[in-house]
């Protein structure tokens, strides 16, 4: 086909491709989305170029991946198409800095459209008469164990130290997690896994002392006997504290061993 185009819409220093819906084969939608996003950055000194694409476009989504697109988001149930069913319309753009081409353009797509999971951190920390520090929030009803979600580029056990002394005021280095568990969907959020660590028994100096320092999520920290876990925490976090307590290590899925 060789009267197929894609347009370029511009507004200052951002574009927007389009192109009318019909059918045309990969290679050349390909070939027209790499000559209009090459002549619109270099031509026209754009700073980003982006495409929306319906979720259900697979031909348009591997074209404009290939031409160094990176997805940046998702609009839900945005479109209508033939049937009059509802489908999702991703949203991918270009800028001017991204790589391209090669091994590094290639793993930065990549790393943009592949499936990507919660990474969560944790702490069991226990006093002289065997109770287990728990964290009570502002957002929930069932109570936490010291610890949260793991940043970009931060390792399970450096998210596993900052959160704790972020939460409870306690300075610790882990070594390796006790537990690493596989967490299903739950209440909207979607699957994750989660370290849990093994921060021993602390004096009665100590943890007579400990107190929530994080005001902005925590009301207080609690000493709970592991018999009462089952009021306090939800069924999976039961699970996996008992597995702690117990001297149980390893992965695994859903607070079970596999």
């Amino acid at each position: 086909m060789t009267d197929f185009s894609v347009q370029v819409e511009i507004s200052g220093d951002v574009g927007v491709l389009r192109w009318k819906e019909q059918r045309v084969d990969a290679e050349t939608l390909e070939k027209a989305v790499s000559l209009a996003a090459d002549d619109a950055i270099i031509a026209h000194e754009l700073r980003r170029l982006q495409v929306d694409l319906p979720a259900n476009d697979l031909v348009a989504r591997r074209a404009v991946q290939r031409c160094g697109f990176r997805l940046e988001g998702r609009l839900r149930s945005a479109q209508r198409v033939a049937n009059d069913d509802l489908v999702d319309v991703l949203i991918y753009a270009r800028l001017a800095i991204d790589p391209v081409y090669g091994p590094q353009g290639f793993s930065g797509v990549m790393d943009s459209v592949l499936p990507m999971k919660r990474m969560i951190s944790h702490a069991v920390f226990r006093d002289p008469r065997g109770r287990v520090l728990l964290t009570e929030t502002r957002y929930k009803k069932d109570w936490e164990l010291p610890g949260g979600i793991v940043e970009p580029g931060e390792s399970p056990r450096v998210g596993a130290e900052r959160e704790v002394l972020e939460e409870v005021g306690l300075t610790v280095a882990f070594g390796n997690a006790t537990l690493i568990d596989w967490m299903p969907p739950y209440l909207g959020w979607s699957d994750a896994i989660e370290f849990i660590f093994d921060g021993g028994t602390l004096t009665l100096e100590v943890a007579d002392t400990v107190t929530a320092t994080d005001l902005r999520e925590l009301v207080a920290v609690h000493w709970v006997d592991p018999a009462d876990l089952d009021e306090r925490v939800t069924e999976l976090s039961a699970r996996r504290i008992r597995l702690v307590l117990s001297g149980f290590s390893g992965m695994t899925e859903d607070g079970r061993p596999l």
